[in-house]
């Protein structure tokens, strides 16, 4: 019998929703300032552009990525008539193949040439020369209750160099950033940052901004001042990027600072940076920072605003209170690590649409091709191509396309026929077998509500090829648009690809080309390959394999004070080699390497337990306070070509991002700097009378979990480390020589069974009576082990205390902790 096959498609339907907020009616003004309104803004306007181009960031769907309808939009303003354009850094940073359309309605490719997050500005260049460049005002004559005017294209592209007015709330603001803003109350929407805003002179104030402001608040907009522009673009010229003056301190504001209300407690510092300027200053946690360079300063935005005075290098004075008393201290400042911005390239083979010319869509590796109408966008599309989603952009309908194997068998058309039946739902409104030239197909359509749909069924050589169309209709319309109206496009769908035809355009999936981008709250993104899944509930990001036989974790940790990134290292080796006997473990040289473009380090631990042997290849790398270590894992027989490519595609793709960790997140101690494998802790079994110390880094579990008790009738405890464990089991009664006999006889046949299988037996003397003592000896996957047995009575019970360990293990250390685990064994009187 063949398998049943079953359409496992969606029923979708795409809609487009702009969600548009209102473009808000302009602050009351005077008769006078209203005639003025026109001039300033026929002044302005021409200074101001709308920036359009493909979303590339690291969280965004690999799928949408591509599809021709998913664009961003922004706005920016022209500062230099040579075409040097300023934006928002939040606009430009997720965005490629930039196109910039002025307001006379050109467009010119556009790149990013310079780009500072922690200000949120950033340059934008197009080949252009004569264009009319924005004014700026001074700082200084900038005015709460001024009225100014918003300019740039909000909600939607086709909105561009819209127009806002209102007035100045105020202009010493701080929402989430670093710096101060200007409050104002000009209506200012998605779309609108980058833009101006501008006085009644025609000069840009400042930069709006909706990075910093909350969704569907109304007449609260924000701008960054001119004052953090003029900084910024000082900075851009001189250096190639903002250098910020670096202390090493990590600062807490005052309850009273945070909620708003006038404070003069200072700024406490929590964290002192290893080896920082104010490390070496002598600053400590728990100290209060009072004024920088003579200035009075209560929350991180003052602290923020007078750094931007110095210069890395220049010394500056800081007064402190520090237990009880206070004290000046002169720190030379470094310099804030921050990697320039790159200029982005101009892919001159993917434009913004890379779609001109194209009328027709296929995939050359699954075999299919149709019609390309101008609404249709891809929406998803499996790992190996063989799944595709598609939508119209209106959304009036969306279709799904599928390809499965028939395994070398060849349908009928009764059959296929009956495979289309198999797979409806609702209303049966049509079903045929449609002889259609070379490509006869299976039909069938209905209805479910108000949702039409219609399922097509191809065969062609060892392939099925199944469509599913799929669209919505109003009963209220008055109009009955049928299927026909989308039929056209389902006739033109063939079982073949013509890879000549230059108007094809072809969406196979190259093998091995594709990867998900992820992302966590601690910063960190990158790509890991197609089907691997994370493991839920773990403490840590971890990532595996269908067979999981390779994986990848994230572990991110705290830089505590005098910690460096060798000792970090120097640690994990030395917690390896405690584990593994150096017959069973294998650790490479310590490499350098480079992670987003900061020092890295890495190396490799390979290990055994049995006939396979595994390795886990660490990534190691210090930002900021934070310590960030990748693993990946894989067989060490797994082919050299294939494992560095699943290391160098991995590593390549990280990005750590220190601003975009959740602000939540604070100390993460590394449990590995506190952890003393020799420190051990009581566990108590009341229930059958005996206690034991074990090392904290061992595991307690039930043994029954995974076997039942080797006692009949009774109960097994395991407290378990790598390679090993100590068990005990017990049961209500006091012939224990019964027991001993029995397992003794177990043992014996397996001697007989297996001629590998060793062990000895005797009586012996322990905890204070007579006890019989089982040793074996045996290899399972080509490690031995050994395992010890004691089985006695104490207080009415029977026990059975077994200790076990591998080779691969037996270092001194574990077999010491092992022993002294066994002797502290005690029982109730």
């Amino acid at each position: 019998m063949m398998k049943r096959h079953t359409l496992q498609m969606y029923l979708l339907a795409f809609l487009l929703i702009l969600s548009t907020v209102g473009m808000g009616a302009a602050s009351p003004v005077q008769a006078a300032e209203t005639d003025e309104l026109p001039q300033i803004i026929a002044r302005t306007s021409p200074s101001v552009v709308a920036i359009i181009g493909k979303p590339s960031s690291g969280k965004a769907d690999k799928d949408t990525d591509k599809d021709r309808y998913n664009l961003a939009h922004g706005t920016g303003v022209i500062i230099k008539s040579s075409g040097v354009i300023i934006t928002n850094a939040h606009v430009v940073k997720s965005m490629s193949n930039l196109v910039i359309v002025t307001s006379d309605g050109k467009s010119h490719n556009g790149k990013v040439t310079h780009l500072d997050e922690q200000s949120d500005l950033a340059l934008v260049k197009i080949e252009a020369t004569g264009l009319p460049a924005a004014a700026f005002a001074n700082p200084k004559d900038v005015h709460v209750g001024e009225t100014v005017v918003a300019i740039g294209t909000p909600v939607s592209f086709a909105l561009r160099n819209s127009v806002t007015v209102g007035i100045v709330s105020g202009i010493d603001r701080s929402v989430n950033n670093q710096y101060q803003l200007i409050q104002t109350d000009a209506a200012i929407n998605p779309g609108n940052s980058g833009g101006a805003l501008v006085n009644k002179k025609g000069e840009v104030v400042g930069i709006n901004t909706l990075k910093y402001a909350e969704f569907g608040v109304d007449n609260l907009g924000f701008a960054i001042p001119v004052d953090t522009i003029n900084y910024v673009l000082k900075h851009f010229e001189a250096y190639g990027k903002v250098k910020r003056p670096y202390l090493g301190l990590k600062l807490e504001e005052s309850w009273e600072a945070i909620v708003g209300l006038p404070s003069d407690d200072g700024l406490s510092v929590d964290y002192v940076e290893p080896d920082s300027p104010a490390a070496k200053a002598g600053f400590k946690e728990g100290d209060n920072l009072i004024s920088l360079g003579g200035t009075s300063v209560t929350t991180a935005v003052q602290y923020n605003e007078l750094l931007k005075q110095y210069l890395p290098g220049q010394k500056i004075s800081l007064t402190v209170q520090s237990g009880g008393s206070t004290v000046n201290r002169e720190v030379t400042l470094g310099e804030e690590a921050d990697s320039p911005a790159k200029e982005t390239v101009i892919n001159e083979d993917s434009g913004l649409n890379t779609d001109r010319g194209k009328t027709k869509i296929g995939d050359s590796v699954q075999g299919w091709s149709m019609k390309y109408p101008s609404g249709l966008s891809k929406q998803s599309q499996s790992a190996e191509g063989e799944k595709v989603q598609f939508a119209d952009a209106k959304g009036e309908f969306s279709l799904a396309i599928q390809v499965e194997s028939l395994e070398g068998r060849e349908l009928s058309s009764a059959a296929l026929l009956k495979m289309a039946s198999e797979a409806k739902f609702g209303t049966t409104l049509e079903k045929q077998y449609v002889k259609n030239g070379n490509q006869p197909y299976a039909k069938v359509a209905g209805k479910l509500g108000d949702s039409y749909y219609q399922i097509r069924l191809h065969q062609h050589k060892d392939k099925l090829y199944m469509l599913l169309l799929t669209y919505y209709q109003d009963p209220e319309s008055g109009t009955k648009v049928g299927a026909a109206k989308y039929n056209d496009l389902l006739d033109s769908f063939k079982t073949s690809f013509d890879s000549k035809d230059t108007k094809l355009k072809d969406i196979a999936r190259p093998s091995g080309s594709s990867g998900q981008n992820i992302s966590n709250d601690f910063g960190v993104a990158l790509t890991i390959p197609d089907k691997w899944r994370q493991l839920p509930y773990s403490p840590q990001a971890q990532f595996y394999n269908d067979s999981m036989t390779q994986s990848l974790s994230i572990d991110v940790t705290s830089l505590t004070e005098g910690d460096t990134l060798e000792a970090w290292i120097s640690r994990d080796k030395k917690n390896f080699e405690e584990t593994y006997t150096s017959k069973y473990r294998e650790i490479s040289d310590v490499r350098d390497g480079k992670i987003d473009g900061m020092i890295s380090k890495e190396q490799t631990f390979s290990s055994t337990m049995g006939d396979k042997w595994e390795s886990e290849h660490h990534i190691y790398v210090v930002k900021d306070s934070y310590k960030y270590k990748f693993s990946i894992y894989y067989p060490k027989d797994l082919n050299a070509d294939e494992a560095d490519r699943l290391k160098s595609s991995v590593i390549a793709s990280i990005r750590i991002d220190g601003k975009s960790m959740d602000p939540a997140i604070g100390i993460i101690q590394d449990e590995n700097e506190l952890l003393d494998k020799d420190k051990t802790t009581t566990v108590v079994n009341k229930d059958y009378g005996y206690s034991v110390k074990l090392p904290e880094t061992w595991t307690e579990e039930y043994a029954s979990d995974y076997e039942d008790s080797i006692l009949e009738n009774g109960e097994s405890f395991l407290y378990s480390f790598v390679g090993g464990y100590l068990a005990v089991d017990a049961v209500e009664g006091d012939d224990w020589e019964t027991a001993a006999d029995e397992r003794s006889t177990e043992h014996e046949d397996s001697s007989q069974t297996d001629s590998d299988y060793k062990y000895t037996s005797k009586d012996i003397q322990l905890f204070g009576t007579t006890a019989r003592k089982l040793t074996v000896n045996y290899s399972i996957r080509k490690v031995a082990y050994e395992e010890t047995e004691y089985i006695f009575s104490r207080n009415g019970y029977v026990y059975l205390v077994r200790t076990r360990i591998n080779d691969a293990v037996r270092t001194d250390a574990n077999k010491e902790r092992l022993e002294k685990a066994l002797q502290s064994l005690e029982f109730q009187k």
